[in-house]
Formats: C-alpha cells, sequence, structure tokens
C-alpha cells in the first residue's frame, strides 16, 4: 500500500470528557438561570405578545419566577452586573449588546398609537357591533350610546355587571367574563366603565394578601385590566375605549378612583395602538375636585346621582358625546 504524505494527527494529551459530563454543565447552567434571572424571563414572558413563544415563555418563567422570589439571588446578580456593566464608572449603563429580555421587558410595536408617530391614518372601517360593558357605573351609558347608535346599522351589546369589580370576584371573575364577551360578540369595539366597587385586597406573592391603594395593589390591579385589554382587543382586530373614574364625593373613595385610574393608564401602555383611555375625571372633576353640578349648553346642570358616585343621564350623555368622538376618530360611523 503507498504510504499517507500526512501523517495521522496525535490525540491531545489530557481528560477526555464523556457526553454525560456535558449533560452535568447543561443542567447546572439551566439551574444557574433558573437561580439568578428566574424573575426577569417571567417578566419578559408576562409582556410578550399572545402566541406560541409568549406561551412557552411563560411556562418556563412562571416556576422559574417562584423559585427565584423565595432565594437572594436575582439581587446578588442584579448587584454584581450593574458593576461589570459600568464600563465608564459612572452609574449609566450601555445599550450595545444588551438583552432586552432581561431585566427591562422589550416594549412591543402596539405601545404606539400610529396617528402618534405621524403616520397617514388607514380609512376608518364601518362599526357593525359595539359591547358597551363594566359595572353599575356603564349605566345608563349604554342606554345613550345605543340610542344614538340605534339609527346607524351598528348593534350596541349592552352588558353591565352591576355590584361586580376588577378587584373583586366573588359576583365575576372579569379575567373570565372578557374571554366570554369576547367569544359571544366578536365586537368591534368595546366600551369599559368599571371602578365603583373596587378597593378589595388583591392576592401577592406567596398567597399574602396586599391591600389597597398603594403601588403594589395598583400594579396587580393593572395586570388584571391589561389583561382584559388584550382580550378586548383582540388580537389588534378591536378596538378599546376604557373610561376613567370621575371622584366620588367621599374622601376614602376618592383614594380608590386615584389608584384605579391610574393602574388603567398603565394597564392600556402596550395597546395604545388599539386602546384609548378616556379621562372622566378631567371632564367631570377637573383635578380631582368632586362637584354635583356643571356648566353644560351654557347652564348649570346636575350631572351625578345623589349618591355622589354614578353619572346621571345628563352626565351619561356627556361621557357618549366623548366616547362617539374617540369612536368616530377610528370607525366610519354611518
Amino acid at each position: 500500500m503507498p504510504e499517507l504524505s500526512d501523517p495521522v494527527p496525535t490525540p491531545p494529551a489530557g481528560r477526555r470528557l464523556p457526553a454525560r459530563d456535558a449533560i452535568v454543565v447543561i443542567l447546572l447552567a439551566v439551574l444557574l438561570l433558573v437561580l439568578f434571572e428566574g424573575p426577569s424571563i417571567r417578566r419578559a414572558g408576562d409582556d410578550m405578545q399572545p402566541g406560541t413563544e409568549r406561551e412557552l415563555t411563560r411556562a418556563v418563567g412562571q416556576p422559574a419566577g417562584w423559585v427565584a422570589d423565595r432565594l437572594p439571588f436575582d439581587e446578588v446578580s442584579d448587584d454584581a452586573l450593574a458593576v461589570l456593566e459600568d464600563d465608564d464608572g459612572d452609574g449609566s449603563g450601555g445599550f450595545a449588546g444588551s438583552d432586552p429580555a432581561r431585566g427591562v421587558p422589550p416594549v412591543p410595536p402596539e405601545s404606539f398609537d400610529p396617528a402618534a408617530l405621524g403616520a397617514r391614518p388607514e380609512a376608518p372601517a364601518p362599526l357593525d357591533t359595539l359591547l358597551v360593558t363594566g359595572d353599575s357605573l356603564a349605566m345608563p351609558l349604554d342606554a345613550e350610546l345605543a340610542r344614538r347608535l340605534a339609527g346607524q346599522g351598528v348593534g350596541v351589546e349592552r352588558d353591565p355587571h352591576v355590584g361586580t369589580g376588577i378587584s373583586k370576584s366573588g359576583l365575576a371573575d372579569w379575567g373570565e367574563l372578557a374571554t366570554e364577551q369576547t367569544a359571544e360578540h366578536e365586537p368591534d369595539a368595546v366600551v369599559v366603565f368599571i371602578g365603583a366597587n373596587e378597593g378589595f385586597a388583591l392576592p401577592g406573592p406567596g398567597g399574602k394578601e396586599i391591600e389597597c391603594c398603594g403601588p403594589d395593589w395598583a400594579a396587580g390591579y393593572a395586570y388584571r385590566a391589561r389583561r382584559m385589554i388584550d382580550t378586548y382587543r383582540q388580537a389588534g382586530r378591536a378596538r378599546v375605549y376604557w373610561l376613567t373614574v370621575p371622584a366620588p364625593r367621599d374622601a376614602d373613595r376618592q383614594e380608590i378612583s386615584r389608584a384605579v385610574n391610574a393602574a388603567i393608564a398603565v394597564a392600556a401602555e402596550p395597546y395604545r395602538a388599539q386602546a384609548r383611555v378616556l379621562d372622566m375625571n378631567a371632564l367631570f372633576t377637573p383635578d380631582g375636585r368632586y362637584r354635583d353640578a356643571m356648566p353644560v349648553d351654557g347652564e348649570r346642570r346636575l350631572v351625578r346621582e345623589p349618591d355622589g358616585i354614578h353619572l346621571n343621564e345628563t352626565g351619561a350623555a356627556i361621557a357618549a358625546d366623548a366616547v362617539l368622538a374617540a369612536v368616530g376618530r377610528d370607525f366610519a360611523l354611518r
């Protein structure tokens, strides 16, 4: 046989690792990822758009975050990385090479109303079905909207749930209810007016209840409202018009309404392309100051019910003006 021109290379000296060691290294890396980055994975999953990627990320992030919440490694990781990422030593981190899913979740494109970026508005589509829902605040607004749209070929579905609230689930779970309403009516637009029965404690980490009305409670409320908005917008096919709560007469209820309104503003942020927050507080109670009456068509008229919470028929008509003005910017009303 002819001799080979190049000799066969000599295997490298030293220990040769079996495949089992590689698997151990991979499992160790997964364990460290769970311990140090569990909350970041969970946050990233919660803020992703609906889809397979979001479900997979949440499937990993929820148990990983639960484990990390009970251990101090996440804070240690953040402190260490803060030092390492501060190349200039001035406390300002850089963006180059950073992972947007770590620590701060990415901002989805749906967070921007195209009109705010100067985009040419699309031709408004006809409005076929409008769902008006919420608690007792949605009455008589639902009747007023149905009356005004009756001759325009718009089907108005009136579905208020008296005595319910997002922070209470005894009478209705609004996460489930929003899903049922959307499946049944498939509305092009949804008007939500809710907040008369809020202020109940929300579940927190480890089963501990969060009392109203600090940042932790507002964050929990905003998360529930955000899930409702995501359901109602139907993956971007529908528009959501969420009315804030005008300040009630009672001072304790004013504290609750402030937390609710702040939470609604935060809840809508990822979906500004489809969600419109209509400020009833500024319309009826400027600067948060309660008033029973206000100027209407050149004369002072009552706009609130005697309970100091709900709008009367005159107030509902004013709210309907604001709703239809917003709807008219998105849809062609016949």
